[in-house]
């Protein structure tokens, strides 16, 4: 069976090791290379682990920061996600939980 791969995002590590330590210094360098985010991408963009980059992009941050596409993916082994539970709904006796109904009010005529 094949090994289920995932990746770390690595751009703020590198960032801080080009000495850029704010997420406003890298907006100025990508938009030098023709790369227009607005301050909330790029805040995601270093912050959180992309799932779409376009390859401009990708390629604009490596020229900014000088380094290559490895240095800011770095692939590592999937972690199994943890499994749900199911809500218990039965209606046996055999002391499963059932879910709570509510009963029905009655009605009776004042005499």
């Amino acid at each position: 069976m094949m090994a289920k791969l995932d990746y770390r995002w690595r751009l703020r590590e590198v960032m801080g090791a080009r000495g850029l330590w704010a997420t406003t210094d890298l907006a100025p360098l990508l938009r030098a290379r023709g790369i227009e985010l607005s301050a909330a991408q790029v805040y995601r963009l270093v912050t959180q682990k992309p799932e779409r980059l376009s390859l401009k992009t990708l390629m604009a941050l490596c020229d900014a920061l000088e380094c290559t596409s490895t240095d800011l993916i770095e692939p590592v082994e999937a972690t199994a996600a943890p499994r749900k539970r199911k809500a218990a709904a039965s209606s046996g006796g055999d002391g499963e939980v059932r879910p709570l109904r509510p009963k029905r009010a009655r009605v009776v005529p004042e005499q």
